[in-house]
């Protein structure tokens, strides 16, 4: 749909405002909810959905309801993603108290890590038993290793790496190997798997799935093992991964498809309650991504989705 004149005046109408320029100027750094940015703004919370409201009537933010939680992002998606683009350069990010709301932003990431990293902690020693109570992992893993048979492997990353498992599936398809995780326990975990099986191509590092510290077009298989539930900016975080993706590289993600079991957020620090096919799609086509396949496999409790995707 091309943009019209109606188009563009409702957008400057819906940013003309004080809170709404603050607003937008915090989703830079990825998906919020409205509790997330009434602690921000410290502002009521009918104040805030109703700034929500005109935002994503305007085309320039997006909605999502999962559960009992609903996200809100920048549009990415159409004609009206480049007038979004286009808002936000003109935001002035140094100005004072656009940077106090970065601040107190940061400050409510860290509370959120803080829980997820006290889960990881108390859980990385039977991390894998977690991660299979839904699908069988050997069912999972056969399908990996059928989905990239006709692939080259050179070099595979494994984003959010766990205690290795897929470093250690892949250990005789790929010539050399990195996986990267913010938790020490993890990858202490993961070094001690991969020394016991005397895996020496493959290799664990503290990383952060937003910035990979890594060339462009260094990889040609990436792999996000149920990963993207746990991050702040799922499509942040396939964009980076874009970017350091060979031609003709490949991306796998696995992940759950939507739920409403709101205990794994809870007891787990699950950030999302699963994705569906469409949304990864998106993120996949708009990270300049081609999906190949899909795959859905069904578990007693959960659904898990495979998306594979190819840089042409």
């Amino acid at each position: 749909m091309n943009l019209t004149v109606e188009n563009i005046l409702l957008a400057l109408k819906a940013a003309g405002e004080e809170t709404r320029i603050r607003i937008l100027a915090l989703f830079r750094s990825g998906e919020l909810t409205v509790t997330e940015l009434v602690t921000v703004l410290r502002q009521s919370q009918p104040r805030i959905s109703r700034h929500l409201r005109l935002l994503c009537e305007a085309g320039l933010l997006e909605r999502h309801r999962e559960g009992t939680w609903i996200f809100y992002r920048l549009n990415e998606s159409g004609e009206k993603a480049k007038l979004v683009k286009s808002l936000m350069e003109y935001i002035p990010y140094s100005d004072q108290m656009l940077q106090h709301d970065q601040e107190r932003l940061l400050e409510v990431k860290k509370e959120r890590e803080k829980k997820a990293a006290q889960y990881f902690q108390e859980n990385a020693a039977n991390w894998d038993k977690i991660r299979s109570l839904y699908v069988p992992e050997q069912q999972v893993e056969a399908y990996l290793l059928d989905v990239t048979r006709d692939l080259e492997v050179n070099d595979l990353l494994d984003v959010g790496t766990g205690t290795g498992r897929m470093l250690e599936l892949f250990k005789n398809r790929a010539k050399h190997g990195v996986g990267i995780d913010l938790s020490r326990e993890m990858l202490a975990i993961a070094r001690s798997h991969l020394e016991k099986q005397d895996i020496a191509h493959m290799q664990v590092r503290q990383g952060d799935m937003y910035d990979l510290a890594l060339k462009d077009e260094c990889m040609d298989l990436v792999i996000f093992h149920q990963v993207l539930h746990f991050a702040d900016d799922a499509l942040a975080a396939i964009k980076e991964t874009a970017r350091i993706l060979r031609k003709g590289g490949r991306v796998l993600i696995v992940d759950f498809m939507p739920h409403d079991m709101e205990k794994l957020r809870e007891d787990y620090a699950h950030r999302r309650l699963g994705f569906s096919i469409d949304e990864v799609n998106d993120w996949c086509m708009v990270s300049g991504l081609s999906i190949l396949s899909n795959e859905i496999m069904r578990g007693s409790e959960l659904d898990i989705a495979i998306w594979t995707a190819s840089k042409e």
